[in-house]
């Protein structure tokens, strides 16, 4: 409202008034709550979500969350990239035709790092009620001819052009996601042996005391 904080009521003035078109107040479930509308240049708002059990409560909440940290990502960044699968089909059908050029184990490396891809739009093919094998057929079809934009329309449940659809991802999050699994996939591989603990095995207390023994 562009009001200012005052400690002491005598020293109020008019210039530390702030401005508001409405100020209502209306009870929520069992609360009451004050909203302040239609505020001038308005430095932050509040969003009030309401479910009916607390599993959705937090649920929503995570979602929005995510959608606003995306959308920070896209102004902090303006650049982005197809959704629905499309760009891990796009970086899976480039590395499949160039993994012939790479002998030996390397080849096998990236093959396997292409299928990786792929996953990610048959868990969402999966996930939206849709025959995975379908998707996948026509969207290989798609990207080898070089029509990377194609991808996943959940809601239609079609291989559609997602830049036309409007289903994007900021490049800064998408860049991360690929990065982290990099990171763990690496991580992984360089473990060369597990260890695992042995189970502990009680024993009867001798004379000396409590003792405890491992296999």
């Amino acid at each position: 409202t562009g009001a200012k904080i005052v400690t002491n009521f005598d020293d109020l003035t008019p210039n530390d008034l702030g401005t508001a078109g409405v100020v209502e107040e209306r009870k929520i479930g069992e609360d009451r709550m004050v909203f302040v509308k239609d505020c001038k240049n308005p430095k932050s708002v509040s969003i009030l979500i309401r479910a009916g059990l607390e599993r959705q409560l937090d649920e929503a909440e995570r979602a929005l969350n995510d959608a606003i940290m995306n959308l920070i990502s896209l102004i902090q960044n303006m650049k982005y990239v197809p959704g629905g699968g499309a760009t891990e089909m796009a970086l899976a059908s480039v590395i499949k035709k160039e993994a012939p050029k790479y002998p030996g184990k390397e080849q096998l490396a990236m093959l396997a790092f292409a299928e990786t891809l792929e996953m990610i739009p048959r868990i969402l093919a999966e996930n939206s009620g849709l025959e995975p094998v379908e998707i996948l057929t026509e969207l290989r079809t798609k990207h080898e001819s070089g029509q990377h934009g194609y991808g996943i329309e959940v809601f239609s449940g079609k291989v559609q052009d997602m830049f036309k659809v409007g289903v994007i991802e900021p490049l800064k999050v998408k860049e991360q996601a690929l990065k982290s699994g990099f990171e763990a996939a690496a991580m992984i591989l360089r473990i060369d042996d597990v260890i695992a603990a042995a189970r502990r095995k009680e024993t009867k207390p001798g004379k000396g005391g409590p003792e405890s023994s491992f296999e």
